[in-house]
């Protein structure tokens, strides 16, 4: 029941024509279902069953009226042609009232390295960034034989790995023969100049498909550029290849099958930046970028062993990248090691001027960061809920050697937020509502996943906002509960995505357990799930094995724009460990 004042005030702002932006998603979905033309009592009384209300006759009928009158302008936006690259006037920012972020530009320092041609050129293959760099500097090497070499690798190895959508070999090599001629001349553009990379297959290049991984899409040419394409371009790096993406950015199954992991070929490489971390793992470019919503970047970088940066929100631009959530969509580099992700986020980092959400915070790396006198917490009771006797092994070796650093771990306890707040199906929803809306979603290559923009329908406008308002809450909460750390360590969320036994991929996890049940949620879960939506950076590094020969990994997070401290200290730690230099036995220079 609602008390008398709220009473009234639906009622005046119904009469206004405000009521209806109540209930305009439940009840379109109604009207589709019956092919009615304009909404009927018995439809508006399960619409507000729906939001929770209760109204009298009279306020119904008002209601009724200026909901039927509003039909008109609820059309003309649907008949409304409106580009994929245009997002709401409004900008989610990860930051709380009373957060500090270090807004002073710094100098970039990053390692010095010296490097010597290898005598085949095929055992580049893994070397770093920053190695193939100096190579390239140097004149040791050009960036068409890299090329070259990382293409034949992607052919060779593609038939297993199924990591590869599109191959851009003319491409490549045009670019490739542009950066050897401009690093002759002694024109170096960037620390990636001449560097072949991969980009995930929901980021639009010109003059080439653009499937986002489905059936519905397979044909599918954008008439734009994404603006990280472009950057990248700009700085001289080479694009080997469209890499595959799951579909609609969904876990490691997409139009052509599913995309496997170079550690085990008889398992999928998560998702839903599947291809980025599967090439990636197996030596088959420099580095790639991926994209996450919820696990998409941390996910498959566990799965695969690589190292996988999810910025901070607001970091990367995602003009010209197909949307999931204009409030949780984010740009990274999955790389062999963490100064590789540094050495990616020094280029891309920085505002385009098209992604209205991005940040003019510098990204200030330093690879001669004290890190003791940067705050590192650990949030023991995740760690404490891992039952798998080798990823507790695992663990506990890791956590061992952050503190062989010098470090002295902060203990950090996570808020008990028990709402889901992952309703960015609304947001999906708006992306895709004509393609919902045409009846395309049948050709999805698993049509059934059309099923989410068909429920998000059915969320009330007011209840969306409110939940929002909602994460709001949680975002000051989490920011409370970290107050005393800077970069905090967490264990992998099988392999640094969803709840262990999902497949992994960029969608809502499964509904929580109501009431009292939901209390029982795991501080992991609970975690992954707050940090998600506050648009926490975090980092996944290998740490171990399983049994079956597939990486384990674990996962630093770090409070917003603090990438600079995150990646310190992931560094010394990596550097200890070295997981970070194996490489799956089956891509070493031998043919398969």
């Amino acid at each position: 029941m609602i008390d008398d004042s709220r009473r009234r005030f639906l009622t005046h702002f119904a009469g206004l024509g405000f009521g209806s932006t109540l209930l305009p998603g439940v009840l379109w979905g109604q009207m589709q279902q019956s092919a009615a033309q304009q909404i009927t009592p018995e439809m508006l009384k399960a619409a507000i069953a729906l939001a929770g209300l209760s109204l009298d006759e009279e306020e119904q009928k008002s209601m009724l009226d200026s909901v039927n009158r509003n039909l008109v302008s609820y059309e003309e936006v649907r008949n409304l042609h409106i580009p994929n690259d245009v997002s709401p006037p409004f900008h989610f920012s990860p930051l709380t009232p009373g957060m500090k972020v270090n807004s002073t530009r710094e100098p970039l320092r990053f390692s010095s390295v010296n490097m010597k041609r290898p005598a085949k050129i095929e055992d580049c293959a893994y070397m770093s960034v920053a190695q193939l760099s100096r190579l390239l500097h140097t004149k040791q090497v050009t960036s068409t034989e890299l090329t070259k070499m990382y293409l034949e690798r992607l052919h060779r190895y593609n038939e297993k790995l199924n990591c590869v959508v599109t191959f851009l070999d003319e491409v490549a090599l045009e670019q490739a023969k542009r950066a050897d001629s401009e690093i002759a001349s002694g024109k170096f553009r960037s620390p990636l100049h001449g560097i072949p990379w991969g980009a995930k297959d929901i980021m639009a290049v010109k003059g080439y498909k653009t499937t986002w991984g489905s059936d519905a899409f397979k044909d599918q040419q954008i008439d734009e550029e994404s603006s990280v394409v472009v950057i990248l371009r700009e700085a001289g790096a080479v694009l080997l290849a469209k890499l595959a993406t799951g579909e609609l950015a969904g876990g490691d199954q997409w139009w052509g099958g599913q995309t496997k992991n170079p550690w085990n070929l008889e398992e999928g490489s998560s998702g839903s930046s599947a291809g980025p971390a599967s090439a990636t793992a197996a030596g088959c470019c420099a580095f790639a970028i991926g994209t996450e919503t919820s696990g998409s970047i941390l996910s498959p970088s566990g799965r695969c062993g690589v190292t996988g940066l999810r910025p901070t929100f607001g970091r990367v631009s995602r003009h010209g990248v197909m949307a999931l959530s204009w409030t949780q969509d984010r740009l990274g580099p999955l790389c062999r090691s963490v100064e590789d992700t540094a050495l990616v986020m020094s280029v891309i980092a920085k505002p385009d001027g098209q992604d209205m959400s991005v940040s003019t915070l510098p990204f200030n790396w330093n690879v001669h960061a004290d890190i003791k006198k940067i705050r590192v917490g650990i949030l023991q009771e995740a760690f404490d809920e891992v039952k798998d006797p080798a990823l507790k092994a695992a663990d506990a070796k890791a956590i061992a050697q952050v503190e062989g650093l010098g470090i002295r771990l902060v203990p950090v306890k996570m808020p008990e937020w028990k709402m889901d707040l992952n309703s960015f199906g609304v947001e999906s929803a708006a992306f895709f509502d004509d393609f919902l809306r045409t009846g395309q979603y049948k050709k999805m290559t698993n049509p059934s996943r059309g099923g989410g923009f068909r429920n998000a329908r059915a969320i009330p406008a007011v209840e969306y906002l409110q939940s929002q308002r909602a994460r709001m809450m949680m975002m000051m909460e989490l920011a409370d509960a970290t107050k005393d750390v800077d970069v905090y360590l967490v264990p992998a969320n099988a392999g640094g995505g969803p709840p262990a036994g999902r497949g992994a991929r960029d969608t809502t996890p499964p509904p929580p357990p109501a009431g009292e049940a939901r209390r029982q949620q795991t501080a992991l879960g609970r975690h992954f799930s707050m940090a998600n939506s506050a648009g926490y950076p975090a980092i996944s590094m290998p740490h171990g094995f399983k049994e079956s020969g597939s990486p384990t990994a674990i996962t630093f997070y770090a409070r917003p724009f603090a990438e600079a401290e995150l990646l310190a200290v992931a560094k010394a730690w990596q550097d200890a460990s070295g997981f970070h230099t194996r490489h799956p036995a089956f891509t070493t220079t031998t043919s398969l």
